[in-house]
């Protein structure tokens, strides 16, 4: 007996969101996908009751906007391990280890229930080391006060992060069956957005605001104000560039002539955009990069000894590896990775990451800096050609899926046999290609956003993402639009 046959009364028993049994008007999606936007909002507002006045330390601050949530409250987790489990699941279908024919309706069902039981898992893997490493403290005042202990109120923090793992998971559902676009990229976007909006209007550090000082002289006039994180000149002229630049990437496409097989004069073509695999593959990169930031975490915290400098280095079997990971310190704790090879591996985030010849540079030496510059720049090129690759497989938007969909609804290219091994060859011409330039591109663009800086503080990857998830978004609408003034079109659409 194989995994499926022995795991099937498990993964068929899943929990999951009916499917419409037949079209969903588009002001009932509109409902749906505004109603679980408000839901996303009122769960990033409440507060984890547990926690001190102090709150704890946020492990994936500097991935917030990607992995969307909010800090210290029920969604504190975010999208995070619906995206881990993706990663685990792609890699596995990637290595054909798992033995599932994405065609057949049993083995869907069967996947399905095993990226669900896969978030489960990844939620207890991640929020349970979260409380129990004290990056989330129980509060000791209210484990005297209920009379439950320290365990006691980390039972309950933990319990309160695992209701909102599956909640977001749910929601996520609910978006994709009963309502427009994709969960994960509404989230995203509502992230980003409100993260711009308050970078631009905001009554601190917002963009306005501090033009504003500049203007009426409480804040000095100069070219480091101007330029740096007063003015934010460069990081405003950052997220424009973003915004002309992915949408210009999202229109440059091949269009590969289509026509009917038996009705004469219809004809058609078959986009392959410069972006074919979207930006979505970077949240897997950056994702993973998370996880090896936050696993650098854990082990500095319980395996960490203090330098006489004041820093905090990884020691295992009674021998600092400074060379693994050496940690600046705070009063919470060890902070972020300044030497070894978990600094080298975090990502870039902001222009003093990088830019040494400024006062608030880094305190590295430049070959430091330089090396950490170039692996991120790798990791991303190569990571988002890779996952690219992955997302498209996955998504049967790969040759052989997107022959089989042209042959399905009758359509053929002009000059060549209506047959799906054709149709598979013309396309290896071009998607493969396309797949890991595109990808290699958004890396490089998430790369050079973050070491520019944007406005509001927003990640490059989150920005980009932000970006062509509204782009998408708005043309899906137009899609449903369409189908819903032709409902003949529903057909075409496969709805």
């Amino acid at each position: 007996m194989g995994w499926k046959e022995a795991a099937e009364p498990v993964l068929t028993r899943m929990p999951t969101v009916q499917r419409p049994e037949g079209h969903v008007p588009f002001k009932r999606k509109l409902m749906w996908t505004g109603g679980v936007l408000v839901l996303y909002f009122f769960l990033t507002s409440v507060p984890l009751w547990g926690l001190p006045a102090g709150g704890g330390q946020d492990l994936f601050g500097q991935f917030r906007a990607i992995l969307a949530g909010g800090q210290f409250t029920v969604l504190h987790l975010g999208i995070g391990p619906i995206v881990t489990a993706s990663i685990v699941l792609q890699l596995l279908g990637g290595a054909n280890l798992l033995g599932l024919d994405t065609d057949d309706p049993r083995d869907q069902v069967l996947y399905q229930g095993l990226q669900k039981l896969l978030v489960v898992f990844m939620v207890i893997l991640t929020g349970l080391p979260m409380v129990l490493s004290g990056f989330l403290p129980a509060d000791q005042a209210l484990a005297q006060q209920l009379g439950i202990g320290i365990a006691g109120v980390q039972g309950l923090l933990f319990a309160q992060i695992f209701a909102g793992g599956l909640l977001i998971l749910f929601m996520d559902e609910v978006i994709s069956k009963w309502g427009v676009g994709s969960g994960i990229g509404l989230f995203i976007v509502a992230g980003v957005s409100e993260s711009l909006v308050t970078g631009i209007i905001g009554p601190r550090n917002g963009l306005i605001f501090n033009w504003a000082g500049m203007v009426l002289g409480d804040t000095a006039l100069s070219v480091d104000n101007v330029l740096g994180s007063q003015g934010q000149v460069i990081a405003l002229i950052t997220t424009l560039a973003i915004f002309v630049i992915v949408v210009y990437a999202e229109s440059v496409r091949i269009e590969i002539p289509l026509s009917h097989a038996r009705v004469k004069g219809a004809r058609g073509r078959f986009p392959v955009k410069l972006i074919y695999a979207s930006v979505l593959p970077m949240i897997l990169v950056r994702a993973l990069q998370a996880n090896l930031q936050f696993l650098g975490r854990i082990i500095v915290s319980q395996a960490g000894s203090p330098t006489a400098d004041g820093r905090v280095v990884i020691e295992l079997l009674g021998v600092q590896m400074p060379w693994l990971g050496l940690y600046s310190q705070t009063a919470q704790g060890p902070n972020s990775p300044v030497g070894g090879l978990f600094y080298y591996m975090a990502p870039i985030r902001q222009p003093t990451d990088w830019m040494w010849w400024l006062a608030s540079g880094p305190s590295q030496e430049i070959w430091q800096v330089v090396t950490r510059v170039t692996v991120d720049l790798t990791f991303m090129i190569i990571g988002g050609a890779i996952f690219a690759i992955f997302w498209v497989e996955t998504a049967d938007m790969g040759p052989r899926s997107t022959a089989k969909q042209i042959q399905n609804s009758g359509m053929q290219i002009p000059g060549f046999r209506q047959n799906v091994g054709v149709i598979e060859k013309v396309m290896e011409r071009y998607i493969p290609h396309v797949t890991v330039i595109g990808g290699a591109l958004v890396g490089l663009l998430a790369v050079m956003a973050n070491m520019l800086g944007t406005i509001g503080g927003v990640s490059g990857t989150g920005l980009l993402l932000a970006v062509s998830i509204t782009y998408k978004l708005y043309e899906e609408i137009a899609e449903e639009q369409l189908m819903e003034m032709h409902p003949m079109m529903r057909q075409m659409f496969g709805d």
